[in-house]
């Protein structure tokens, strides 16, 4: 399973680690994700995810799942959540 998030779109950076003595040593830097169900309300489903602790606080102050993706633009989203918006905007033309 690959280490990015759905929402936020963040990866797996690689940097150094640098001790006191300026040793250098390569490492990778992974984001924080974090296994979550959200549900929409609109859609009446729960959507099994794994976010990284940003992506959960941006759907969080935005006002769920439903509200963020229907105001984010698709350029913004990877392709996960474009299927989800999709459905979401389907869902929402037939109401």
């Amino acid at each position: 399973m690959a280490k990015r998030c759905p929402i936020t779109g963040k990866g797996v950076l690689a940097g150094n680690t640098v001790s006191h003595a300026n040793n250098r040593k390569r490492c990778r830097f992974v984001p924080n994700l974090q296994p979550v169900s959200l549900l929409s309300e609109k859609l009446g489903q729960m959507f099994h995810l794994r976010l990284s602790a940003r992506g959960l606080r941006t759907i969080e102050h935005n006002g769920g799942l439903d509200a963020y993706l229907l105001n984010t633009p698709n350029s913004r989203l990877t392709d996960e959540a474009k299927k989800i918006k999709q459905k979401l905007v389907k869902a929402t033309s037939k109401a």
